[in-house]
C-alpha cells in the first residue's frame, strides 16, 4: 500500500501556523515580485479568486472581501516542508518527498485494517507538531493514493485521512473524478481524452489497454493500470537526480543596461552549480534566455535565448558563469526592457561518468578543491558569503510588500515573548 501526505493550502497554511488571526479569513499568497495567486485558502477560494490569476484581475474581490494578502516567503516555507517531512519519516517505513508539499508514505507491511486508525495519527501527528493540515490517502497504487487525498479534501467527514482499496469503492470513486485532475494526464492528452468522450477517471480505466496504448503510450497506459489497482510506479527512497536545473527570476522592473542583467545571470548560474555539484553531478550544456515584458503591448518584444557547450563536462561555477556571460553578450539588444532571465544546465550525468578531453587545458582537481571550499564555506556562514566578482553581493530587486517575518529562518525576526 502507497499512501500520499499532501499538505494543504500550503503556503497559506505556514503564515496561519505564526498568525492565527488569518484562521477563517480569506488569504491569498503571491509569487514573486506579488505577480500572481499562487497559494490560496479555502474562504478565498470560495470568493472565486482563482489559482494563478494575477493580482490585478483579483482586486475587485479582494477589496470586497477583505482578502489578507502576503508575499511570498520561501525560506518560511522551506523550513516549515523540512519540519513536516521530517515528521512523516518518523511515523512511516519510508517516504518518498515529491514536492515542497507532498511526500509518498511507503506503507508495505502494516496489516489493512490497522491503515485507517494509522492514517487518523499521522494527519494529527503532522498538525500537532507543525501547525500544518494533511490530507493522507492510502491505496493500493500511487495514482489511487493521490486520488484518494483529493477527497480528504473535499470531504472533512473523513478527518483528513481516506483508505481506498475495495474496487467498488475505488470504480464509484472514479466515476465521478474529472480525468483532468488524475496524476500523470496532462492538458494535451485531457483535450485528447474529453474530444473521445472521456470526461471522468471511471470512462479513462473502461478504456481498452491498445487504444490507451495507442494513443498516450507507455506513460498513459501506466497510469491507466496504476488508476486499475495496479501499481507500476515504484518507491523511490532516494530521489534520483535531477536531469536538468534550472534558476530563473521575474524582475520589479524592466531591465535596459546589459550591466544588470549580467550580475543576475551569473547569480542564477551560481545557483545552479550549486544545486548540481550536491547532487554530484556535471553538466554538457547551459542555456540562458532573456525575455520582455509580454503584458505591455506598448514596448517593442523579445524571447531569445543561446546554448553554450562547455569542452568538457563541469559542475564549476567559474566556467558555467564564463559561458552564460558569453551567451548574455550576444543576447542582449539596446533598447529592449528585459522582465525575466534565467539559466537552464541539461545534459546532466554523475561525475564519475566524465570524458575528459586532450586539449582541455584546466586543471580539474584544482577547480573541485576550489568548488569544495566554496560550498563549504556558503554552508557555513550563509549563501553568498562567497560570489564570483561579476555576481556582486545585490540581492535581487524584487517586489516584496507584503512579506511576513522569517519566524524560524531569522534571529533578528523570531517571536519575542513577554512576561
Amino acid at each position: 500500500m502507497y499512501g500520499l501526505a499532501d499538505c494543504n493550502n500550503f503556503f497559506v497554511s505556514c503564515e496561519r501556523v505564526f498568525a492565527p488571526r488569518l484562521e477563517g479569513r480569506p488569504v491569498v499568497v503571491l509569487s514573486n515580485n506579488d505577480g500572481c495567486i499562487i497559494s490560496r485558502s479555502n474562504e478565498a477560494k470560495a470568493i472565486g479568486i482563482k489559482m494563478g490569476q494575477p493580482l490585478f484581475q483579483a482586486a475587485p474581490l479582494v477589496r470586497r472581501h477583505g482578502v489578507e494578502v502576503l508575499s511570498s516567503n520561501y525560506a518560511l516555507y522551506g523550513d516549515m516542508s523540512h519540519r513536516v517531512m521530517t515528521t512523516l519519516r518518523s511515523l512511516v517505513p519510508g517516504t518518498e518527498v515529491y514536492s515542497i508539499d507532498e511526500a509518498f508514505l511507503d506503507l508495505s507491511g502494516i496489516p489493512l485494517e490497522e491503515l485507517p486508525e494509522m492514517g487518523r495519527r499521522i494527519a494529527t501527528t503532522v498538525r500537532r507538531h507543525t501547525g500544518i493540515p494533511v490530507s493522507l490517502g492510502m491505496a493500493p497504487s500511487k495514482t489511487l493514493a493521490k486520488v484518494a487525498s483529493k477527497l480528504c479534501k473535499r470531504y472533512p467527514k473523513l478527518q483528513n485521512s481516506c483508505l481506498m482499496h475495495r474496487p467498488e469503492d475505488v470504480a464509484k470513486v472514479l466515476g465521478t473524478f474529472p480525468v483532468q485532475d488524475v496524476w500523470g494526464i496532462g492538458r494535451r492528452h485531457t483535450r485528447m481524452l474529453q474530444g473521445a468522450g472521456i470526461v471522468t477517471a471511471g470512462q479513462f480505466v473502461q478504456a481498452q489497454e491498445g487504444w490507451i496504448r495507442h494513443r498516450m503510450g507507455v506513460t498513459g497506459l501506466r497510469t491507466w493500470k496504476e488508476l486499475r489497482g495496479e501499481p507500476c510506479i515504484g518507491f523511490e527512497h532516494t530521489p534520483p537526480a535531477k536531469q536538468q536545473i534550472c534558476t530563473s527570476r521575474s524582475f520589479a522592473t524592466e531591465l535596459t543596461e546589459p550591466e544588470e542583467l549580467r550580475k543576475l545571470v551569473a547569480l542564477f548560474t551560481a545557483l545552479c552549480a550549486e544545486k548540481l555539484r550536491k547532487q554530484g553531478s556535471v553538466c554538457s550544456e547551459i542555456n540562458v534566455f532573456i525575455l520582455t515584458n509580454r503584458h505591455r503591448a506598448d514596448q517593442p518584444q523579445q524571447y531569445v535565448n543561446r546554448i553554450m557547450t562547455p569542452a568538457v563536462p563541469t559542475d564549476s561555477t567559474l566556467e558555467l558563469t564564463a559561458l552564460a556571460e558569453r551567451a548574455l553578450r550576444s543576447l542582449f539588444t539596446p533598447g529592449y526592457g528585459y522582465k525575466k532571465a534565467g539559466v537552464i544546465l541539461g545534459g546532466i550525468a554523475p561525475h564519475t561518468a566524465v570524458q575528459t578531453s586532450l586539449f582541455d587545458a584546466s586543471d580539474r582537481g584544482r577547480q573541485a578543491r576550489l568548488m569544495k571550499a566554496l560550498d563549504e564555506v556558503n554552508g557555513r556562514f550563509g549563501r553568498h558569503t562567497l560570489v564570483t566578482a561579476i555576481q556582486g553581493f545585490d540581492p535581487v530587486k524584487a517586489n516584496r510588500n507584503h512579506v511576513s517575518p522569517g519566524y524560524t529562518t531569522d534571529w533578528d525576526e523570531l517571536f519575542e515573548v513577554k512576561v
